[in-house]
């Protein structure tokens, strides 16, 4: 059993080379990307043991996924689906400072997530159950599958784990508020942006924003807030955290590297102002390497980002 589990669909991902329109990309790399296995991934490297569980297609980008994981240490169970293909997000560098992502994931296999795939025993024996947003908006299956987690989790005293993690391309502001905020209450730990957070509850800046959120019923709620740290309040007690200044390359991942430097350092018992500097330390960390998940840093790496550390080790 590990200590952390998650359930999503995780896509095939393809990435230009090159900065600027993907039509005159010469070459493209492939690889892998999800919210939910780049925070199992994060989770491993940190030194706490993660699960990750979704469908994949019959397909080559389907076992790439499966081998992948495996290869980052993760305990994997990907399900073949018989019916529909491994989902593919291609992203685009349209500049040095502008990413944008396209996906291909209609009736993908991961969208095909249903309530039996759930895996009652491993969700009960692990400490936390981290979930997220996109899976609630790929179908109705995969929704249900979700809220199926949650009630195994609560009723075995696993943590919930919970990020917004709002997608406009999958559903609209008014459809997504009522489920989202329906999981926020039911979870222990929730993670939003401002503007996920501004879906669900009114508030002048990040700290009223998290304060609102956990009104809905979370002991642990965190505001991610990109360059700009993060606002948190956990116990009843508020912290406002700064980030650690990088030279950011790509932004895609941070905020998943951010949960999974908390989630690690919960499943490793440690207390609330080490929880926050390893979700920071690891969110910079990750900005600082191109991929979803690739810049996530090891437990022993954490601190080559602190200020004056030597940057050539030998």
């Amino acid at each position: 059993m590990t200590d952390l589990v998650t359930y999503g669909e995780t896509m095939a991902l393809l990435s230009g080379d090159e900065i600027g329109l993907l039509r005159h990309a010469t070459s493209m790399r492939l690889g892998i990307a999800g919210a939910e296995s780049n925070v199992a991934i994060g989770t491993v490297r940190l030194g706490a043991t993660a699960s990750w569980s979704g469908r994949v297609g019959d397909d080559e980008l389907g076992r790439l996924v499966a081998t992948t994981m495996r290869g980052q240490g993760v305990e994997t169970t990907a399900i073949v689906d018989p019916i529909g293909p491994t989902g593919l997000m291609i992203k685009e560098r349209r500049s040095s400072q502008l990413a944008r992502v396209m996906y291909y994931r209609s009736d993908s296999a991961g969208s095909r997530l249903t309530v039996d795939d759930i895996d009652e025993s491993a969700v009960a024996a692990a400490k936390v159950v981290h979930l997220t947003g996109i899976t609630t908006a790929i179908s109705r299956s995969a929704r249900e599958a979700v809220f199926a987690c949650m009630e195994i989790a609560r009723a075995g005293g696993t943590l919930v784990s919970w990020d917004l993690n709002y997608r406009s391309a999958l559903w609209s502001p008014a459809d997504a508020a009522p489920v989202l905020r329906d999981a926020a209450a039911k979870s222990d730990i929730v993670f939003a942006t401002d503007d996920e957070a501004r879906l669900l509850v009114d508030g002048p800046d990040a700290t009223a924003l998290a304060a609102g959120l956990a009104r809905l019923g979370a002991r642990e709620v965190l505001v991610k807030r990109g360059a700009d740290g993060a606002a948190a309040l956990l116990a009843g007690t508020s912290y406002v955290v700064p980030a650690e200044q990088v030279v950011a390359v790509d932004h895609v991942g941070a905020g998943d590297a951010f949960t999974a430097g908390y989630l690690s350092a919960t499943c490793n018992g440690l207390g609330a102002g080490e929880r926050l500097r390893t979700a920071t330390l690891a969110g910079a960390f990750a900005v600082t390497v191109a991929g979803d998940w690739e810049g996530l840093p090891s437990l022993d790496e954490l601190e080559t980002l602190v200020a004056g550390h030597p940057n050539v080790a030998r």
